[in-house]
């Protein structure tokens, strides 16, 4: 029967990030679809841990708030004062009395960590029976990171900050990724003995290995295969720069499964979307949130997709979309903006400076151009003209239209709502329609139109309009002269 392991977890979460500058606590801001804080949890996640503890701090109120969004099974640890990271795992762990097995201790600002990272460094830490093991990795610049420092014999002698490096130990380039896993009780103990005689005053965790190596006990080093995984990040340059790096990762994952993605350096894809095989991402394209892109289907250039389902085969050119569905088949923009629950059915058509929300536009519809549809339900394969409005709001409430199958409304048409028209009625160009058209019906309510002869003569004397009506006229007096009489 295989030795089973008891797992805690401790994300290190309570530093304040000043070269953030920002109200916002460094773990909280985003990349790609989480935050800091959530990549690093995701990445602890497949670990199964009986518990996972968040050492909280700067904006402790802000995490404890994402936690119980993204994490709720987590629990959050305060860490009033900021005494050090060795100050902060023994915060944590009095959160956990019962914690037996393994601590895995993580950095909550490297957000490239690798779940397959995490468990390799977890299975050689308990296949060695190591005290403690940490996670290093070879970079090729090292400055502001903490060194490996190996003995002769290439064992791990000790981990040193680098302000507290000699100038022989800053040339090292091997450095600790800030992840660790530790035998819960040898940890425990160790902790106790910690001190905060350093540059910073501070208590190290790093220190708990040199301890452990002068009492004898087993420690190791396990290096990652990637150092790109261990970046961290301090400002919102660095952050900047991890977030090209997640991006080209995972552009890259997409296209290994069969998707196209036609400029990978302008298209941006959260973490937390699915794309299906042989959809094609053009230039410019933003996938966030939960937004589900479908076989065959064409999105981009320059749309923005959030919590966004396209269906397979459809197509989104130039729009901007947001809690929106887009059926098999149907088409959208350019220059469309779906708002939440927009729903387009099988083939329906919502073309150029369209906006639409909560409503459903059916199978084959179309509305093509230059309309506003709010709170309507559009019947299969019917016609909205350009221009049309749906008027759903009185000032006080919101009310709804009904088009019904195979409707044909005219150009530069306002349907007030509450009003249902028909199906295969018909509304005329310029009409404002305000109570219900029969199926099959003509709904008009255009006034009869009146011509005033002369009038930009006698009101707008010497305009360009005037001078062009006075060349018709006398173009027409003479084709009249002209004229054979009949």
């Amino acid at each position: 029967m295989p030795q089973l392991h008891l797992r805690t977890v401790v994300v290190l979460a309570a530093g304040e990030g000043k070269r953030m500058k920002s109200a916002l606590p460094k773990v909280l801001h985003p990349l790609l679809g989480r935050t800091l804080l959530g990549h690093v949890l995701t990445a602890a996640a497949p670990l199964v841990a009986d518990r996972t503890v968040v050492v909280v701090g700067h904006g402790a109120d802000q995490v404890r708030a994402h936690l119980a969004e993204v994490a709720p099974e987590a629990t959050p640890v305060l860490q009033a004062e900021q005494l050090g990271t060795g100050h902060a795992v023994r915060i944590g762990l009095d959160a956990a009395p019962d914690a037996a097995g393994t601590v895995v201790v993580i950095n909550g600002d490297v957000p490239l960590l690798r779940p397959e990272t995490v468990a390799a460094l977890v299975d050689a830490h308990e296949g060695a029976g190591a005290a403690a093991t940490v996670l290093a990795a070879e970079v090729p610049d090292p400055a502001g990171l903490g060194r490996i420092v190996r003995d002769s014999a290439g064992r791990l002698e000790q981990i040193v900050e680098e302000r507290d490096a000699t100038p022989a130990q800053r040339a090292l380039r091997e450095i600790n990724a800030g992840i660790y896993a530790f035998d819960a009780a040898r940890l425990r103990a160790a902790l106790g003995k910690l001190s905060a005689d350093n540059d910073q005053g501070e208590e190290y965790l790093t220190d708990v290995f040199g301890l452990l190596v002068s009492a004898g006990e087993p420690v190791a080093v396990h290096v990652a295969a990637d150092h790109v995984e261990t970046l961290g990040c301090n400002d919102r340059v660095e952050l900047a720069a991890l977030r090209r790096l997640l991006r080209d990762r995972v552009n890259e994952g997409w296209m290994r499964t069969g998707v196209s993605i036609l400029d990978p350096a302008t298209t941006w894809i959260d973490v937390t979307v699915a794309v299906d095989r042989d959809a094609v991402i053009d230039q410019n394209t933003q996938l966030r949130g939960g937004t589900v892109v479908g076989a065959e289907a064409v999105v981009g250039p320059d749309v923005t997709l959030i919590d966004t389902v396209i269906g397979p085969g459809a197509t989104v050119l130039r729009s901007h979309a947001v809690g929106a569905e887009v059926g098999p088949g149907a088409s959208v923009g350019p220059y469309a903006y779906l708002r939440p629950a927009a729903k387009l059915a099988e083939r329906a058509k919502v073309g150029t400076f369209v906006e639409v929300k909560n409503s459903e536009v059916g199978a084959g519809a179309k509305v093509p151009h230059l309309s506003y549809v709010g709170d309507a339900t559009i019947g299969a394969k019917a016609n909205i003209g350009a221009a049309t409005i749906f008027v759903n709001y009185d000032g006080v409430n919101k009310h709804r239209t009904t088009v019904g199958e195979a409707a044909f409304i005219g150009c530069d048409t306002s349907l007030i709502a509450p009003v249902e028209v028909g199906p295969g009625a018909y509304v005329a160009a310029g009409s404002a329609v305000s109570q219900d058209v029969p199926p099959g019906a003509l709904g008009v309510t255009r006034a009869p139109q009146r011509n005033i002869e002369g009038w930009v003569a006698r009101r707008r004397p010497g305009t360009a309009s005037a001078e062009a009506a006075e060349r018709a006229r006398q173009a027409a007096a003479e084709a009249a002269e002209d004229a054979p009489e009949a």
